[in-house]
C-alpha cells in the first residue's frame, strides 16, 4: 500500500506549532502551479493571501514575516496587472448619460 511508505510524522500531532511550515509549503506548492499554469489570476490571488497570512503570524520568524510581507505586496501587483481592466469608455459614457437625465 502506498501509505505504508509515508513519513509517520506527517500523520501524528506535534507538540510544536507547524502553522508557518504548513503555510510555507502550501504557498510554495501554489507558486509552482502558477508558473506551470501560465499565470491564473485566481491562483495569484490565493498566493498573495497565503503570503499575507504568513506575514501576520506572530510565531513565524521575523525574517520570514518580513519576506512574506514584501512578496505579498509584489503578488498583489501581479493580481492587479492581470485582472481585466474595465472599459474606461463605457464608464465615461455611463457618467455622461447619467448626467443628462438628472
Amino acid at each position: 500500500m502506498a501509505t505504508d511508505t509515508l513519513n509517520p510524522e506527517l500523520h501524528e500531532p506535534s507538540t510544536t506549532s507547524t502553522q508557518p511550515e504548513l503555510l510555507v509549503a502550501a504557498t510554495l506548492h501554489l507558486m509552482s502551479h502558477y508558473s506551470a499554469d501560465g499565470g491564473c489570476v485566481k491562483l495569484a490571488s490565493v498566493i498573495q493571501r497565503h503570503l499575507k497570512a504568513l506575514a501576520a503570524l506572530p510565531e513565524a520568524a521575523p525574517i520570514l514575516r518580513a519576506t512574506c510581507l514584501q512578496l505579498s505586496e509584489q503578488w498583489e501587483g501581479v493580481v492587479e496587472r492581470t485582472l481585466p481592466q474595465p472599459d474606461k469608455f463605457k464608464r465615461f459614457s455611463k457618467l455622461l448619460l447619467g448626467a443628462r437625465f438628472t
